[in-house]
C-alpha cells in the first residue's frame, strides 16, 4: 500500500506538471516532440507498477527527469526564464536549460539502467556493469541527437525551438558531453544509496556484494 501511495502521488505531480506546460506553450509542435519521452516514460511506470516495481530513488529521478522535460515543451529549451536570467546575470552567451536537461540525460538512465542490469544479474563484475552503464547512456544520448537531426530535416519550422542550439557550433558534441557526465556522477554519488535501497526493497541478495564488484 505504501508504493502503491507513492505511486499515485507520482502520478499525481506528474499531471500537474503536464497540464501546466500544456497551457498555451510556446508552440505545440516542440511541447509535443519535448514531452513525448516524458508520457511515454509514465507509461511504462504504471504499466509495470505491479509486475516490475522500481526503487523509490530510480522513481524519483525519473519524475525529476519528467519535470524537466516539460518545462523545457512549454518555454522550448531555448527560453526557460529561471535561465535567461542565469544568463543575464552571470554575463553569458546563450540560455543554457538545454545543457541540464542533456546532463539529466545521462545522469537519470545511468540509475535505471543500473536498477535493470543488477536486478536481472547481467553482470557479475561491477566494473563491466559500470562500463556497459555509461557506454548505454552515451549511446542513448547520441541516438537523441540523431532523431533531432531528423527532425530538423522533417520539419525546418520546429528544428530551431527543439534543438535549441543558439548558434553554438559544438552544441551536438557538448550535448553528449552533458550526458556522459551525467552518468558517471549518478554512479559515483548514488551507487551506494542505490545498493541500499535495492537490498531494502528485497530486489536483489541482502547480501552487501549484490553491488559490488
Amino acid at each position: 500500500m505504501q508504493n502503491r501511495s507513492f505511486l499515485y502521488a507520482w502520478m499525481v505531480i506528474f499531471l500537474a506538471v503536464f497540464t501546466w506546460s500544456a497551457v498555451n506553450p510556446h508552440d505545440y509542435p516542440t511541447w509535443f516532440l519535448e514531452v513525448l519521452p516524458a508520457v511515454l516514460g509514465a507509461a511504462v511506470i504504471w504499466y509495470t507498477r505491479d509486475t516490475y516495481p522500481l526503487t523509490r530513488l530510480t522513481y524519483i529521478l525519473i519524475l525529476i527527469h519528467c519535470v524537466i522535460l516539460m518545462v523545457g515543451g512549454q518555454y522550448t529549451y531555448a527560453e526557460v526564464p529561471l535561465f535567461e536570467w542565469i544568463r543575464d546575470e552571470f554575463g553569458q552567451q546563450r540560455n543554457n536549460y538545454d545543457k541540464l536537461g542533456h546532463f539529466v540525460q545521462g545522469f537519470v538512465p545511468a540509475i535505471v539502467a543500473r536498477e535493470i542490469v543488477i536486478r536481472n544479474k547481467v553482470f557479475t563484475s561491477a566494473r563491466w556493469r559500470d562500463f556497459f552503464i555509461i557506454c548505454f547512456c552515451l549511446g542513448f544520448s547520441a541516438f537523441y541527437e540523431l532523431i533531432e537531426w531528423w527532425v530538423a530535416l522533417l520539419s525546418a519550422e520546429a528544428a530551431e525551438s527543439f534543438l535549441g542550439t543558439q548558434g553554438y557550433t559544438w552544441d551536438t558534441q557538448s550535448d553528449m558531453a552533458y550526458a556522459l557526465v551525467g552518468a558517471v556522477l549518478a554512479l559515483l554519488l548514488l551507487g551506494k544509496l542505490h545498493d541500499r535501497q535495492l537490498r531494502s526493497g528485497g530486489y536483489v541478495d541482502q547480501s552487501p556484494q549484490a553491488g559490488s564488484a
